[in-house]
């Protein structure tokens, strides 16, 4: 059995790997000058490899119960065995799994090691340009055209500003007769419309972020909040960025309401306050907030507020008007790409094509930040490698 893999990213490689151990002969097609790439960025350097919270909501898609159905195929269990059987062992930090080293190097290294040992043909600065299928498929890059049994497409997606990262595994799937649902941003910041950002630009501060669409409020996320020079920014923000970038698109007005003091009601927070200015009468409001807020913040907070109701109020639901996402570049992951119903959840093969595999970021699926866009790629890579080898040919 003939296998490309087009892409030799997370899902490639893993893909790659599962294949050539059930006996296929596997070479992967990579445009970068080295494979695993853009692994080497995940979180922050040191690859969260996964997390041990795995539930449906932590993958997103136009068929959000997709990716749960190939999640439980191959999930945390399988994940785990297949790593420390490659010599990986794994810290815990807040339910993210990372390599003990915390290296996204390693983690590429031994994926590498591993192709090569299982005699994988792993071909760099290889940018495929055309895929047809005439019998066998025929694989053409811009030096040369390969012939499979098989192919899969783990192609990546378009985020990042890491070289590799575009749009050319989605026009190969679209030239394949292939859906493609509209890749956007995803886990990015949000712009926001005003001309105070820069006021704030620096500060760090957890408080809650709810995401409002054509004013019903769609998610709630709670973590610390980066406000920057465009707008907000950070893991929450991070959490509900895909919804926002969508909603945008489709028209619709985003919203997104801070709450700078989560663990209070307007009703305990109005209390608080005037306990507050009680114990120092001599403070005006502005200079009773110093010690609670950054001070960058204060004057943002106390701008046409002329009581402390009002303050809570504004603490409780400061509205950030959102104009749009952040650049593809600045995303760390596409939402959008194949559409999964044309995608068969048990193997990932083609529902069109026969012998056409899909894995990794090229599908419309994408995960929370804390490990599940890695999870997303382990799984569908294994189920791609495991179905594309063990299939008779025709």
């Amino acid at each position: 059995m003939q296998i490309i893999v087009i892409g030799g990213g997370a899902a490639g490689l893993m893909a790659a790997v599962t294949a050539a151990r059930i006996g296929a002969s596997v070479t992967v097609l990579e445009q970068n000058d080295t494979v695993g790439k853009k692994l080497l960025a995940t979180g922050n350097g040191k690859c969260n490899l996964t997390n041990v919270k795995q539930e449906p909501a932590c993958y997103r898609g136009s068929e959000p119960l997709f990716a749960w159905k190939v999640i439980s195929a191959f999930g945390l269990t399988d994940t785990l065995k297949f790593f420390t059987g490659l010599g990986v062992y794994t810290r815990n930090k807040n339910g993210g799994l990372y390599p003990f080293s915390e290296q996204a190097q390693a983690v590429r290294d031994i994926l590498r090691m591993e192709a090569e040992y299982l005699h994988v043909k792993l071909k760099t600065r290889e940018r495929v340009q055309r895929i047809e299928k005439a019998g066998l498929f025929q694989v053409t890059t811009q030096s040369y055209t390969y012939q499979a049994d098989r192919v899969i497409l783990a192609a990546g997606g378009a985020a990042s500003n890491i070289a590799g990262s575009g749009m050319d595994g989605f026009h190969l799937a679209e030239s394949l007769g292939h859906t493609i649902i509209k890749p956007l941003p995803a886990l990015v910041g949000l712009r926001g419309m005003g001309n105070y950002f820069s006021k704030w630009a620096g500060v760090r501060f957890e408080a809650s972020v709810s995401l409002y669409t054509n004013d019903i409020c769609m998610f709630t996320e709670r973590g610390e909040v980066q406000f920057t020079d465009y707008g907000i920014s950070g893991i929450p923000v991070f959490q509900v960025s895909r919804f926002a970038a969508r909603a945008l698109d489709e028209g619709q007005r985003v919203l997104a309401v801070l709450d700078f003091m989560p663990d209070f009601t307007v009703e305990e927070l109005l209390v608080f306050l005037e306990n507050r200015q009680e114990q120092c009468p001599y403070k005006t409001i502005s200079e009773s907030l110093i010690g609670l807020f950054p001070q960058k913040l204060i004057p943002l907070f106390c701008t046409e507020i002329k009581t402390l109701a009002e303050l809570a109020e504004k603490l409780k639901k400061f509205p950030v008007i959102i104009r749009d996402a952040h650049s593809m570049e600045q995303a760390q992951v596409t939402s959008g790409g194949v559409f999964t119903g044309e995608i068969d959840p048990v193997t990932m093969e083609s529902k069109k094509i026969s012998g056409l595999y899909f894995a990794g970021e090229v599908v419309d699926v994408d995960g929370c930040c804390g490990g599940y866009n890695l999870q997303w790629a382990w799984s569908s890579g294994a189920l791609a490698g495991r179905s594309s080898a063990a299939e008779e040919q025709p």
